[in-house]
C-alpha cells in the first residue's frame, strides 16, 4: 500500500505545480496586431499587397511572362510578395529564385522567364 500512496502524493504534487497563479490567470496574453505584421514585412523587404489598378498592372506583368502564373491570383500576389524581399535583400540566383517561386513540378519556369518575372516586380510590385 505504501507505494500506492507515493504515487497519489507525486501526483497531487505535480497537479499542483501546474496550476497558475490568480495573477497569471489575470494578465492577458500578449496579441499581435495588423501593425506588428506590416512593420516586420516592410522590415523585411515584403511590400504592401497591391490593389486596384496597382494589382491589375502587377498581374498583367507577370502573366506576359506565362499566363498560367497568375490561375491563382493571390497566390502570384504573395510570391511577389515574398520575391521582393529577395531582390531587395540582393540575394543570389535570383532569376532562378523567382523561377521556382512562380513555378511549380506540373509548370516549371526557366531562369529565363524568372529573368523576366524580377524585371516585371522592379517594374510594378515592388520597384528599387
Amino acid at each position: 500500500m505504501r507505494p500506492a500512496r507515493i504515487l497519489i502524493a507525486a501526483a497531487t504534487l505535480l497537479a499542483l505545480s501546474a496550476c497558475s497563479t490568480e495573477e497569471d490567470a489575470a494578465k492577458p496574453a500578449p496579441k499581435e496586431t495588423t501593425a506588428d505584421y506590416a512593420a516586420a514585412e516592410k522590415a523585411a523587404g515584403i511590400p504592401p499587397a497591391p490593389t486596384g489598378d496597382a494589382r491589375d498592372a502587377y498581374l498583367d506583368a507577370i502573366a506576359a511572362v506565362d499566363p498560367q502564373i497568375i490561375a491563382d491570383e493571390e497566390k502570384a500576389i504573395d510570391a511577389g510578395r515574398n520575391q521582393c524581399a529577395s531582390l531587395k535583400g540582393g540575394g543570389k540566383k535570383l532569376d532562378w529564385a523567382a523561377a521556382q517561386r512562380f513555378g511549380n513540378d506540373a509548370r516549371p519556369l526557366t531562369d529565363e522567364q524568372g529573368k523576366a518575372l524580377n524585371a516585371a516586380l522592379r517594374a510594378t510590385l515592388c520597384p528599387k
